[in-house]
């Protein structure tokens, strides 16, 4: 772990950043090097600044937190991402873990546990608040859909068919078929119409414009 801690701040609220910042100021070893307003600022700023640690929160104009996770995670892996949230839905929260964030805590954490869950993220271990884990444990969990699958059901959305989808991704219409199939038994559905509802209903997907 750095003896510093560089951290970038991710949140739509300038009020939640000002706190975050005032709070974190007074930790001894941690620097704010950064902060963002949005999902895609919050990437660029990663690939500029480097920080050690992004304490990001979900709902988040532009771009989420869930897919700028994603994006640091890919391309800028020894960035840390921890979730700090007011979102209380399993699902997204279920869903930034699995794309890669190191933890995650809700906005009424207190400042201590706050600085042990950035200290944990900067040593890339998971840090978890006792809330969130025992809310996860009790909700029961879809599977995690890959990043290429609900790419596809995204296009199924817009009533492409197994042809164009494929076209779409350089695919063949087979290797879509299997997709699907795969898709359908991860959420338990037996239709394109059950799995798009049931992904719009859970998050998994926005609904299309």
């Amino acid at each position: 772990m750095p003896q510093e801690i560089r951290i970038l701040i991710a949140d739509d609220h300038t009020i939640v950043r000002t706190g975050l910042k005032t709070i974190l100021r007074y930790q001894k070893g941690f620097k704010v090097v950064g902060e963002a307003e949005n999902g895609e600022e919050t990437v660029a700023a990663v690939k500029h600044l480097r920080p050690d640690v992004v304490v990001m929160d979900l709902m988040m104009p532009v771009m989420d937190g869930i897919k700028a996770t994603e994006a640091i995670v890919r391309d800028c892996p020894a960035s840390k991402v921890l979730i700090l949230t007011t979102f209380t839905q399993s699902e997204g929260i279920a869903t930034a873990l699995s794309a890669g964030a190191v933890g995650a805590l809700t906005k009424t954490t207190t400042s201590a546990e706050l600085s042990a869950a950035i200290r944990a993220a900067a040593r890339g271990e998971r840090f978890v608040a006792d809330e969130i884990s025992q809310m996860l444990k009790d909700e029961p969990q879809l599977p995690v859909l890959t990043k290429k699958q609900l790419d596809i059901l995204s296009s199924v959305t817009r009533g492409l068919t197994n042809e164009d989808i494929g076209q779409q991704f350089g695919i063949s219409p087979n290797s879509v078929k299997k997709q699907l199939k795969s898709i359908f038994a991860k959420l338990n559905v037996a239709t394109r119409a059950e799995a798009v509802a049931l992904a719009l209903r859970k998050h998994l997907l926005k609904p299309t414009p």
